[in-house]
């Protein structure tokens, strides 16, 4: 049986792309019959939508200005989704609010990444919020997702230290580091059979 992950992207698509590479370095397809099987972004300029395609990925756009209401939009993206049949629906930088309705159906099987420890600065600005409010850590968390933003139980968080002088993209990029390294350790963990 086929175990395919579908990722939602809004942007550069990075943590998609730790993760496809995770899947290939591996052998997520040999080991577990898992495979990155579609990425789909809400913005047709995504730069993760051309590495997808480099990678013979199944791509898709799905423009959620061309919707009359987040209901809409969120019925058409589960349409695409179930296309794959997907184990695991996995959000990588896809900045979209979901309604219930989507989360409920995906509930178990939708995962999220957020650049914070949670449950501190949950939502937007994490990391200048964390450095305005002097925390000497900051990190990120990959989390299940429910329908409250950012909650939901936590699967894996990796720290780093908040340096003197950070900015908010210097901290940012040294958080990405540890999101390119926690995000494909716990999508393996899911679609990998229980040991």
């Amino acid at each position: 049986m086929n175990k395919n992950i579908v990722i939602l992207i809004s942007g550069s698509g990075s943590n998609m792309a730790a993760i496809v590479n995770a899947s290939l370095k591996r052998r997520w397809r040999e080991r577990w019959g898992a495979q990155v099987a579609a990425v789909i972004s809400n913005k047709a300029d995504a730069g993760g939508l051309v590495f997808a395609r480099e990678h013979h990925i199944a791509t898709a756009t799905l423009d959620h200005k061309a919707f009359a209401s987040r209901e809409d939009f969120d019925a058409a993206l589960m349409a695409e989704i179930d296309r794959h049949a997907p184990a695991l629906v996995v959000l990588a930088g896809f900045m979209r609010i979901l309604t219930p309705g989507f989360v409920g159906h995906y509930e178990g099987r939708l995962v999220n990444i957020h650049p914070s420890l949670l449950p501190a600065f949950p939502g937007l600005h994490t990391h200048q919020r964390a450095i305005d409010a002097g925390c000497r850590f900051a990190g990120c968390t990959v989390h299940q997702v429910t329908a409250e933003l950012d909650h939901g139980e936590y699967l894996d968080q990796a720290v780093v230290p908040v340096l003197p002088g950070d900015t908010a993209q210097t901290l940012a990029a040294r958080v990405l580091t540890q999101e390119h390294l926690i995000y494909p350790r716990v999508v393996e963990r899911l679609i990998a059979p229980a040991r």
